[in-house]
């Protein structure tokens, strides 16, 4: 990656820290974004990054001696990201990868149950805010004229219908049918696009009591070790919680020279959740 740029939103913490500490490791530029402020629909599951979590993006990118340019910005707002785009390219010259990150996670009810606002607020965030973030790369990645790589985080909700988690698992399998109408539009570009499908990843989205009692309903305030057993119940390799690390290692390959001819693919890291 090295003289290359990526943009990776939801950067401030959890996988987006960890995918632009990875890409900043093999020496790209980053540019990020990140809400860094709760949704009030999320607050009754788990807290989402501040402020102080994006600067930490930061110093970390900026430790390993590459530059970031990063703002609060949110992928909700059309306009917004595509400044926040425009200002990074213009900052550090070129856009050459984009990591469609950013993502909440609510679960729990019945389908004809979910409150409105939290399927509102979970379409318009990580089905329309990743369109959002490939309207405002795209132009920069054909301008670019070096073709490039689009990668959409997706989920192991990606592959099957999980029983009560219907909004999420609806945003999942979503941007799955976006990818692969990118894919065609883009591919004579030499612009390459794929999913990348998470499972139980050792980040706050998952690892917060609301998620260990969804698992574990007969404890009060179930801690991750409570959890883990049943965790480690959904893929073969029995692993209850996998790195993020390890999907920042699938980003990277992705967004390099070395998957050129890798688009259209829906990739897991998920212990072989997905054929359990």
């Amino acid at each position: 990656m090295a003289g290359k740029v990526a943009f990776v939103t939801g950067g401030a913490r959890g996988q987006g820290r960890s995918h632009a500490v990875r890409l900043a490791q093999e020496g790209a530029d980053i540019i990020t974004v990140d809400l860094a402020a709760d949704v009030d629909s999320v607050t009754g599951f788990y807290h989402l990054a501040t402020e102080e979590d994006l600067a930490e993006t930061v110093r970390q990118v900026e430790a390993l001696d590459r530059r970031i340019v990063a703002t609060r910005t949110d992928v909700r707002d059309a306009a917004a990201l595509t400044a926040a785009v425009d200002q990074g390219v213009s900052q550090l010259g070129r856009l050459d990868a984009v990591v469609a990150n950013a993502g909440i996670f609510t679960f729990g009810h019945e389908t004809h149950r979910i409150p409105e606002q939290s399927w509102h607020d979970l379409m318009d965030i990580n089905v329309t805010g990743v369109w959002h973030t490939c309207s405002a790369a795209t132009p920069h990645l054909i301008d670019g004229g070096r073709g490039g790589s689009i990668t959409l985080i997706s989920s192991l909700a990606g592959f099957k219908g999980l029983a009560n988690v219907a909004a999420y698992t609806t945003t999942k399998h979503g941007i799955v049918g976006l990818m692969k109408v990118l894919a065609n539009e883009l591919g004579p570009h030499g612009i390459r696009v794929n999913t990348i499908h998470p499972n139980a990843i050792d980040t706050p989205m998952i690892k917060n009591v609301s998620t260990y009692r969804l698992f574990r309903p007969d404890l009060d305030n179930p801690t991750a070790d409570d959890a883990a057993p049943s965790f480690a119940t959904l893929n073969p390799m029995e692993v209850p919680f996998i790195d993020p690390v390890h999907v920042s290692n699938a980003v990277l390959f992705l967004a390099s020279d070395e998957a050129q001819y890798v688009s259209g693919a829906m990739l897991p890291v998920d212990a072989a959740a997905a054929v359990k």
